[in-house]
This record gives structure tokens, sequence and C-alpha cells, in this order.
């Protein structure tokens, strides 16, 4: 955890605190000008998701920051920094990794390269520093070994092919992590994102056996005890897992077959008012505080290999050694497409399957 600079604000900080400082700036320097600032205001980075609480209560306690969120969907936070322009209500936003690079081409984030950098995988970045994962999100199964009866749980998607059990993977129409439940499943199957026809044929299949369950995988279907293998976000698995009134009844897993990763990026806003605040809030969400932050909120963090997790919050993870066959998104442009083409897809491949 870095040290609260304490040097007093001099004019000439002031100054440097109304335009935003250079990316390679001292840290001290940046600390003392986003002092100035005095707050940070965020979008899409509510208390509850990822235990954002646990880093907004450090910001304020080590640097005096006051802070508001606003919660909105990743397009709409791109949207809203576009509009307001000079008129800035936020500095800061989290977003789909997708939306990283769409923040850039409309030219709505500013850049600021965090000093474990280097730390971060070449995938999960811009080259600028316009836009970095801090965290990640990968295709996992949640298993209410209760209502197997039985059969053995699934460990990756050939067993899921060929089980007894109900799958719940949502609307891949709607949800982000339905549709990346698709492209995980085609991954391990020899597909990738232009080619996701090995996913469909096997949730055809799935869905001709009687075995494709409408239900969409959430706390709620769960605790009704309407999910017997939801296809999920690891985090969200590990949430949902840890709500339960018997969290031993449920297993989440990474399929050992392949599964695709992906994560969601803080983008700074180009106008806005609070620049160096917001840069640091970035600096504090990669140090290892921050880091360890997300983790506590079943995130894992994007720097999870070169962090040493205190052991309760490395038990609310799953084990690095799972997350050796995951394939990040390398073709962003045709999964876009692919996943504009998808709802029709699995309506005329899948959902037609069902008797």
């Amino acid at each position: 955890m870095k040290q609260l600079f304490l040097a007093s604000l001099l004019g000439t900080t002031l100054a440097m605190s109304t335009a935003a400082l250079a990316a390679g700036t001292d840290l001290k320097t940046l600390e003392a000008a986003a002092k100035a600032e005095g707050e940070v205001n965020s979008v899409g980075m509510p208390d509850n998701w990822a235990n954002w609480k646990g880093t907004w209560d450090d910001l304020a306690k080590l640097y005096g920051l006051k802070h508001i969120d606003t919660d909105m969907s990743s397009a709409q936070e791109v949207a809203k920094f576009a509009a307001e322009k000079d008129n800035a209500s936020a500095d800061i936003g989290d977003v789909g990794a997708a939306f990283g690079p769409i923040a850039v081409k409309q030219g709505v984030t500013q850049a600021y390269k965090p000093s474990t950098w280097e730390q971060v995988p070449a995938w999960a970045k811009d080259a600028d520093g316009h836009w970095a994962l801090a965290y990640t999100g990968t295709i996992a199964f949640i298993i209410n070994n209760k209502l197997l009866h039985g059969s053995e749980a699934p460990k990756n998607w050939a067993d899921l092919e060929k089980g007894k059990y109900k799958v719940s993977i949502g609307d891949v129409g709607t949800a982000a992590q339905a549709a990346n439940g698709v492209l995980a499943a085609a991954i391990a199957k020899g597909g990738d994102e232009k080619n996701i026809q090995p996913a469909l044929l096997m949730f055809a299949e799935i869905a001709k056996q009687g075995r494709l369950s409408l239900a969409n995988p959430t706390i709620a279907t769960m605790e009704k005890g309407e999910v017997e293998v939801g296809v999920v976000w690891d985090f969200n698995g590990l949430s949902y897992k840890a709500k339960m009134a018997n969290p031993d009844d449920y297993t989440v897993l990474i399929p050992a077959d392949g599964s695709v990763i992906s994560g969601y990026t803080t983008i700074i806003n180009k106008y806005a008012k609070h620049p160096n605040a917001a840069k640091l809030a970035r600096e504090y969400i990669f140090s290892d505080a921050g880091q360890t932050n997300l983790a506590r909120g079943n995130a894992r963090p994007i720097r999870a290999e070169h962090l040493t997790l205190p052991a309760d919050v490395q038990a609310q993870l799953l084990p690095n050694e799972q997350y050796k066959k995951v394939t990040p998104i390398k073709d962003a442009d045709a999964w876009e497409k692919t996943s504009k083409a998808l709802p029709q897809q699995w309506q005329e491949q899948v959902i037609v399957e069902m008797p």
C-alpha cells in the first residue's frame, strides 16, 4: 500500500491539478494533484460489484477523495462520456472488455499506465494506456451437486454434452455471459470467434435430449433449485455459491478442455473534471491492495499470478492452475459480428430442437 503523501499543497500543485498530469508523472506529484481535486466520480462501479466499496473507502482514507457512483451499463457509460463532454459529471468508469476499444475509437478516453503496467498481460491492455483489464471473468460451470441425482459432475464441455442433467446457459440474445458461454464451448471444440458452429451443434444435441433449461442461472433460480448445471462467469458462480445456505452443495470450476477469458477495464474520461483523482484511482486499483480488494469481491485480479493474497481471500477464488487452458478473445471485431448473429442462429439451430 502506498504511503499517504503528506507534503503541503502549494499553489503550484493546485495549478497542476486543473489539468491531467502526464502518464509518467511521479506518483507523489499525482497524489498531491489528486488530493487537491478532492473527489472522484465514477459510473458503473457500485459498492456491491467486485467490492469497489473497499477501494473507494481506501481512497477516502488515504487521500481524502470523496466519491459518488452512478450505476449503468457499459454502453451507457461510453455514451455519457461522449454526450457530456466539457460538462462531464463522471471521471472514471468500468466497462466490459469489448467497450474499451469502442471508447477509444469514440475519442472519449485519456491514457494512464499504472506503475504495475508490465505485470498486465499484453492481451488485456491498450498499448497506449487508454484501457487495461483490472479483473477477469472466465466462463465456468456452477453445479448443484444435490440435484445431479448420482450423475457425475461435469469437469469439461465433453462431460456436459454426454451428461443426464439439465444445462442452464441463459438468454444468448441479451446476456453477454450467455453469449460468451457459447464462445467458450466453441473454443473448447476447435472453433473460434468466427466459427461457433461446434458449440451450436453441441447445444442443439443437449436441447434435443430435453436437457436445455430456459432458467437463467442466477442466485434466485439457484435458490429455487431450478439450476442443475449453470454456465456463468467464474466471479458470478463464486459469489452465488458464497451466498447459498449450504455453499458446500455447489461446485464452481473452469471447464478443463477450454474456456474464454474476458474482463472489465477502467476508462478515464477525456473530459474528466478530476482527471488526476481518476488516474490515482486506476493506480490504486492495479496496486497489490487494490487487486486484493477486487479479489475480496470474488473477481480474479489481472495480476493474480504476481500477488500473494491473504489465505482467506485466496480461498474465495479458484486455483490459478484451473486457468491454464483459458483463451482471451483474439479477434474482437469478428466476435462482435458473430455475437450479433448469434441470437437468430440460437433460435434456428438450438431452440427449435427442444421437445
